[in-house]
């Protein structure tokens, strides 16, 4: 997908493109603060595990399953997979924990401008769900600290799919609960190389990077895109000039 920045004509006669049916969004970094919980919480629970990890391995894997990325670590140079599966629940609840206390500290949640822009989507008739590395109890937790979340259709989190991104698995989930068959009818949205990846790998028409978290622009230039925007905020002048 060729890479490209937003900029519509500023014309009154230019043609705006129709809207999606459904704006498929991820979650931390994206709609929410990442202020650097994630792999703080992550390096915590690998070096008290005595799990060796390369920092920028972790930045490399942001938006990807936690479950998954503390599985692969546990899983180098040939450790068995029965040991694997011994150590994965004890450390990745260890991480959800670490996770869980530094996101009850920070606030506010949300990042700015994601509710006005959330409720001028679904004024225009577009649907939003959230997708998420997330397990279900941090999502909840998350959304119980927003004063959007009513504004969400659906939401699915690595718990709800086999495989994370980059794969497509929640965001076809995402489209089935809220009855969107079409990819083309749906944008994907996200701070993240996997987030893009994913939404190429969904077949969304729209696949837009935002620059509120995890990878700044360069990185997501250089990731499947169509357009990328400073935030969420931005949706909007998408689809609607007012």
């Amino acid at each position: 997908m060729a890479a490209s920045t937003v900029c519509w004509p500023t014309m009154p006669s230019a043609p705006i493109p129709p809207p999606p049916e459904l704006v498929v969004s991820d979650l931390a970094g994206t709609t929410v603060y990442d202020r650097g919980e994630v792999p703080a919480a992550f390096a915590d629970a690998l070096r008290e595990a005595a799990v060796p990890f390369d920092p920028a391995e972790i930045s490399a894997w942001r938006g990807a399953s936690k479950r998954e990325v503390i599985g692969r670590l546990l899983g180098r140079d040939g450790a068995p997979a029965d040991a694997v599966a011994e150590r994965l629940p004890r450390l990745y609840g260890r991480f959800h924990a670490l996770l869980a206390e530094r996101l009850a500290r920070a606030a506010p949640a949300s990042l700015p401008g994601v509710g006005e822009a959330f409720a001028r989507l679904r004024a225009g008739g577009i649907r939003i769900a959230l997708t998420t590395g997330f397990d279900r109890g941090l999502v909840e937790q998350l959304l119980a600290a927003v004063d959007w979340a009513d504004l969400v259709e659906a939401w699915v989190c690595s718990d709800d799919v086999l495989l994370g991104r980059p794969a497509p698995d929640m965001i076809v989930l995402a489209m089935h609960r809220c009855a969107v068959m079409d990819a083309g009818r749906v944008a994907v949205v996200g701070d993240t190389r996997l987030d893009l990846e994913a939404a190429r790998n969904a077949g969304a028409r729209w696949c837009i990077g935002v620059l509120t978290g995890a990878h700044d622009r360069a990185a997501l230039a250089a990731a499947p895109h169509t357009h990328l925007l400073d935030s969420v905020r931005d949706l909007p002048s998408l689809w609607f000039r007012d």
